[in-house]
């Protein structure tokens, strides 16, 4: 089945993505998804998870960019997104590059930025709840400090003269690395002179970007929710009796992620394990879906 990418081009986390779909060489489709709530077509599929982007096989939805990139590499292998055994050095690494080097990379986007238009300001304010709008410009001397801080990190990975972050190979984890520097070339002001002077980093940044983003065409958001109706799962049902909390198969529960655009989504439980949960929903748009979350940084609940 094709891989279909719901998303916008100026979304840093779906560089991620398009960036892993490029190292592995891959076709997709992509539909341009709105910047600003309301996404009918994207809850439709998700049930109400908002963020972007959402990878759709068929029925199966896919929801965080953690999520998508072990999808990926469980259908695709090869090229591999975790070369010399790098995946669960990369899981961990997503926690970092999420959170503390994005969010002040965020938060100088949308302090420095004079360009972003009201709409997306005033969606953002709702949305990114890590951020105090009401008093950003007093915080940017510190957003700077940290923002410059993981740069100087990510240069500290290849100091050594090696190519990507784990070695020879680009991988996530130098996808994970090089999304906060995407998103800062585009929205913080002074961006060159922020990364002035980072003499292993700019080269690697180049390399990253020659990835590329594989082969797409353009899909209507309509066509997508079609195919989500003629299609059927491919997911089967486990759930891990050691996996917490302890949640029966088809159990009703409740599933939110436990940063930000922490919308609720409602359904039926088919997968729980340490890695993943998953659910059943219905949308009169869908049919039957089956929505993957990762199990990191994801509450699971019953309802």
């Amino acid at each position: 089945m094709e891989i279909i990418l719901h998303h916008f081009d100026s979304s840093p986390f779906a560089e991620k993505v398009r960036l892993a779909l490029g190292l592995k060489n891959l076709e997709w489709r992509s539909v341009e998804i709105p910047m600003v709530m309301p996404k009918p077509a994207l809850t439709a599929l998700t049930g109400g998870y908002r963020k972007t982007p959402v990878m759709q096989i068929g029925a199966d939805i896919f929801c965080d960019t953690q999520r998508i990139a072990v999808e990926l590499e469980r259908r695709f292998p090869l090229p591999t997104l975790f070369p010399a055994h790098s995946q669960a050095l990369s899981m961990a690494l997503s926690q970092w590059s999420d959170a503390a080097f994005f969010q002040p990379g965020a938060g100088l986007s949308m302090g420095t930025n004079t360009a972003l238009p009201e709409d997306i300001l005033r969606d953002r304010r709702e949305f990114f709840n890590f951020l105090d709008f009401a008093t950003l410009g007093q915080q940017l001397p510190h957003l700077y400090s940290q923002f410059c801080a993981h740069l100087h990190l990510v240069e500290g990975m290849l100091d050594d003269g090696r190519a990507y972050v784990t070695g020879d190979e680009a991988g996530w984890a130098d996808i994970l690395a090089y999304f906060p520097i995407w998103m800062c070339r585009g929205n913080i002001a002074n961006a060159d002179e922020l990364l002035a002077g980072l003499t292993a980093l700019a080269p690697w940044e180049q390399r990253v970007k020659n990835i590329g983003h594989g082969r797409s065409s353009g899909l209507a958001a309509e066509e997508a929710l079609a195919i989500a109706r003629s299609s059927t799962t491919s997911a089967e049902p486990e759930v891990d009796a050691t996996a917490w909390p302890r949640l029966a198969e088809n159990a009703s529960v409740i599933v939110r992620p436990q940063d930000y655009g922490a919308v609720p989504v409602h359904g039926s439980l088919l997968r729980l394990t340490h890695s993943e949960i998953a659910i059943r929903r219905d949308d009169p748009l869908t049919s039957e879906v089956v929505v993957h979350f990762p199990r990191r940084g994801y509450q699971v609940e019953a309802a």
